[in-house]
């Protein structure tokens, strides 16, 4: 049972001190005085029967309890800033509010036609969408900052808390402008794609590991000359006035693929396949906008299934 003595000014003032690992700061940041600070943390450890920071001339240093209390405390004030938000936005919407996480990848393609499906279902309904990398999607999902996020499967340990219900399936596809040199002459292989400047996806990324593990497994090296970005348009753009070779997913590029804007190469990308869905928080409540979401989600990805794949068979 929640002790009724831990109010919001207990984590809101262990949360300032935990962000700024000052006493000093944290008063600034809150507007009260440095003794008010220090009253309400041993509050607080009083409460919870530990000590939380380490208090020295180099600041506040969080203990362990501390910091495995601040991700259960940064969710519930998460969510409670979020409830109120909500509430304000859904009285002058006349509507409720939900908030969407999307992966960059999957917002040139796949996701306008889900979330136009979703304003014609709900049309009192008022969404906001937070694009990110899967690493932070998924965090801010379990602090509450999202009610769904559309991400790739991640690992077990940053699932932990999740759901996650399979979608389909997004590969790589390697991209050049039209006329690119590779489109003439000697069939490209991976490896002479391999050695041209790329686009590659931010290291630590999921579509980073899965075109890394592209080429390890044919035993191709790394480009010696790429640049890393997340950004799909601006990919596209140095795409369209060089010669880089964009390790892209496939998801991001279907409809500049189908236009002619864009050709992919014809490489097999067989084995880069990574699961993409939706990822919920495993105590979220449903509800009629929520499950709306969800199922133009879903429609979505069932026409996607059934439609054939832009370029080389998968």
């Amino acid at each position: 049972m929640l002790d009724g003595r831990i109010k919001l000014r207990h984590l809101q003032c262990f949360l300032a001190v935990a962000d700024l690992r000052s006493l000093q700061r944290a008063a600034e940041r809150l507007s009260i005085s440095q003794p008010a600070v220090s009253k309400t943390l041993r509050e607080l450890e009083e409460i919870l029967g530990v000590q939380l920071f380490r208090r020295g001339r180099r600041g506040a240093a969080p203990t362990a309890d501390a910091e495995a209390f601040e991700r259960h405390a940064r969710a519930s004030v998460g969510a409670l800033q979020q409830g109120i938000d909500s509430v304000a936005q859904a009285r002058r919407r006349g509507g409720v509010v939900l908030r969407l996480g999307l992966l960059p990848s999957l917002a040139p393609c796949f996701a306008p036609p889900a979330l136009l499906a979703f304003r014609a279902a709900m049309p009192g309904a008022m969404l906001q969408v937070a694009s990110g990398s899967n690493a932070r999607l998924l965090d801010e999902l379990k602090s509450g900052a999202l009610d769904v996020a559309l991400v790739r499967l991640s690992d077990p340990d940053r699932m932990s808390g999740l759901s996650f219900e399979y979608l389909y399936a997004d590969s790589l596809a390697l991209v050049v402008r039209p006329g690119h040199p590779l489109l003439g002459g000697t069939e490209p292989t991976l490896a002479r794609a391999a050695a041209w400047p790329a686009i590659l996806a931010e290291r630590g990324t999921t579509i980073r590991q899965s075109a890394d593990s592209l080429l390890a497994a044919h035993g191709v090296a790394a480009p010696a000359d790429w640049i890393d970005t997340l950004s799909v348009p601006l990919a596209r753009a140095l795409v369209h006035a060089s010669d880089l070779v964009w390790f892209a997913p496939l998801a991001a590029v279907e409809d500049d693929l189908a236009a002619g804007m864009l050709t992919r190469l014809p490489v097999s990308t067989a084995g880069s396949e990574e699961p993409i869905g939706v990822a919920l928080r495993a105590d979220s409540a449903p509800g009629p906008a929520r499950n709306a979401l969800l199922g133009a989600l879903r429609a979505e990805a069932a026409r996607r299934r059934g439609a054939p794949a832009q370029g080389l068979p998968m």
